[in-house]
């Protein structure tokens, strides 16, 4: 009878640890979804034709070229300074790099172009998306 329930014991741990390897190697092993978050929802009508809307608080500016419609961070990538939005240009105010209006560096010392959000259409309203 002795010789029974030792081996129970030890079927009962096998399978607890058989369960737990499998619960670990699921989670480490599945593939990550990312969910999306949105950062702003903005109107249609509010972003002007070949101009931007800036969102100081969220870091973000809204650019749009004639149907071309895109977001970038306004965080340098030299110091994360926020950057200031021209007619014509992105300029950093703390050590004046130059980034164009799709965010790639013109001037330095910033070296890596802005982060580049996506913009997703729904409805009346545009999504920034992360």
């Amino acid at each position: 009878m002795a010789k029974l329930d030792r081996s129970r014991r030890k079927f009962i741990a096998a399978v607890i640890s058989l369960l737990g390897g499998a619960f670990f190697l699921d989670k480490f092993l599945s593939p990550k979804v990312r969910s999306k978050k949105t950062l702003l929802t903005v109107a249609k009508a509010e972003i002007p034709i070949h101009g931007a809307l800036v969102y100081k608080e969220a870091r973000v500016a809204i650019i749009r070229e004639g149907d071309v419609i895109y977001a970038l961070n306004l965080v340098c990538t030299h110091l994360g300074c926020t950057v200031n939005v021209t007619p014509t240009e992105l300029i950093c105010p703390c050590h004046g790099s130059s980034f164009d209006r799709q965010g790639k560096v013109l001037k330095g010392p910033a070296d890596r172009s802005l982060l580049r959000y996506r913009v997703e259409a729904h409805g009346d309203f545009y999504e920034v998306v992360v």
